[in-house]
């Protein structure tokens, strides 16, 4: 039994892609596309020291009324904030025996902290250390307050405490 088309034709199966202008598959090109967009990445991804590189800071909320307690911690509301991937110099009596605090003037840190906050702040929040702070990225009057820590000298980088390489992939240039 022969089938038929509403127009009479004879239905037969198709063991072949047509060629001509409707040869290609959309999607192939779409796929090679994608292949060749995230070969071409792989470089950037990585920089000169093998950081894995990431999108830009995603400042997720904002925080204001927020006052500097010292070089790398601030208190904005009842939240305490530790400013991700730095140490700064501690106050006199703030650094206990045996630990291996930040070299360098607290009060400068302090003071250079506190120039560049801005009334209300993007923020990103990472998580919180073990004394209750939140960790977190704040964009301030310089940009990203621990990036502009480290660029002043009141800081130190400490890659252990930088999660997800955000400093690391903020300010690459700052770190040693």
């Amino acid at each position: 039994m022969r089938r038929t088309s509403f127009h009479g034709r004879k239905w037969r199966r198709r063991t072949a892609p047509r060629r001509g202008s409707r040869g290609a598959k959309p999607y192939l090109i779409l796929m090679a596309a994608g292949i060749i967009g995230t070969l071409a990445g792989i470089g950037s991804t990585l920089d000169h020291r093998g950081w894995r590189a990431m999108a830009a800071p995603r400042y997720d909320a904002v925080v204001s009324g927020c006052d500097v307690v010292d070089g790398d911690t601030l208190r904005c509301g009842g939240e305490r904030i530790r400013l991700v991937g730095i140490d700064a110099p501690e106050m006199p009596g703030h650094c206990r025996p045996g630990r291996d605090c930040a070299p360098g003037d607290p009060y400068a840190a302090t003071a250079t902290l506190s120039a560049m906050v801005r009334a209300s702040m993007p923020i990103e929040r990472y998580g919180e250390d073990k004394y209750g702070r939140t960790i977190a990225a704040l964009e301030g009057a310089n940009g990203d307050l621990s990036c502009a820590q480290l660029r002043g000298g009141s800081a130190i980088y400490k890659p252990q405490w930088d999660d997800a390489l955000h400093v690391a992939r903020t300010c690459p240039d700052v770190i040693a």
